[in-house]
């Protein structure tokens, strides 16, 4: 499986986020504690939306290599200062290790990262595919299950309806695997952003999704910890989104409760009830 982590508020370095905190992400690459594996060497990507720039669409970094050990990673990340980061370490599921495969992927200012699978993926890729708008296709870089889920989404109308476009990508998903005999297809934590807001779903079809975790309110934290420096740094606003916590702070993270999704947004986050829709009559959108 894989390890993400999504992080929006005050701009800062994104080595900050990535390398600092005491089982970051770039930690997490080597001594996952929550993860089906305990290292994520298979690759890795960032992808962030630059600061005092005319352009809209965000910049992706991706190398096949352990991120623990990348020195164009170490470069980018200590003079790079973003409001709105993805990171990604990868462990393949059986795709090969190429950066086409690295998440995260982007398509116009969208990005989205997934840790989990499509159970028996092969059996079925084809038919996904073939759902997937002619118009998008062709767009398609690597070979992973996570990308063609991306693609879905985007064909059943991300752009104008995220959660309902995510869900309408689970149930194809669900509704074509269960057509070949396969019971549990879905394991999904995923994140997909527009540079502005960040929506994250955890969901699995057998009601038993690999860990999530969002951070506690900034304002809440700083009156539970009023020594830790770091904190009166960050927007009130900041709120991260991670695989697994980084790190040991009383009161930090929280669980995202099993088939849900939440919105992180200026003025606060929200959280809903996740459930997978059908797609009959749900065509490709704009």
């Amino acid at each position: 499986m894989c390890r993400w982590i999504a992080y929006s508020g005050a701009p800062v370095l994104l080595s900050q986020v990535l390398f600092q905190p005491e089982h970051s992400l770039i930690d997490q690459s080597l001594h996952s504690r929550m993860g089906v594996e305990t290292t994520n060497g298979d690759g890795f990507g960032i992808g962030w939306y630059p600061q005092d720039t005319d352009t809209a669409d965000p910049a992706v970094l991706r190398g096949v290599g352990p991120a623990w050990n990348d020195r164009n990673l170490q470069e980018v990340a200590h003079h790079t200062r973003s409001g709105l980061f993805f990171g990604h370490i990868r462990a393949s599921t059986g795709t090969a290790v190429q950066q086409s495969n690295c998440h995260p992927f982007r398509s116009g200012r969208w990005l989205w990262m997934h840790n989990g699978m499509i159970s028996e993926f092969r059996r079925i890729r084809r038919d996904l595919a073939l759902a997937v708008d002619p118009a998008l296709y062709s767009d398609i870089e690597g070979s992973t299950d996570s990308e063609v889920m991306f693609f879905l989404a985007l064909t059943f109308g991300l752009p104008d309806d995220p959660p309902g476009a995510v869900a309408r990508m689970a149930g194809l998903v669900e509704t074509t695997a269960r057509s070949h005999g396969i019971p549990h297809p879905l394991q999904m934590t995923v994140a997909v952003t527009d540079g502005e807001h960040v929506w994250a779903f955890r969901y699995s079809s057998e009601g038993r999704s690999r860990s999530l975790y969002v951070s506690t309110k900034v304002d809440a934290l700083r009156a539970l910890h009023p020594d830790v420096s770091f904190l009166r740094e960050l927007s009130d606003e900041t709120r991260l989104v991670v695989s697994e916590p980084l790190g040991d702070l009383p009161g930090a993270w929280n669980e995202v409760p099993e088939s849900s999704y939440g919105v992180v947004q200026p003025g606060g986050g929200v959280l809903h009830r996740f459930r997978p829709e059908s797609t009959e009559g749900a065509g490709a959108r704009g």
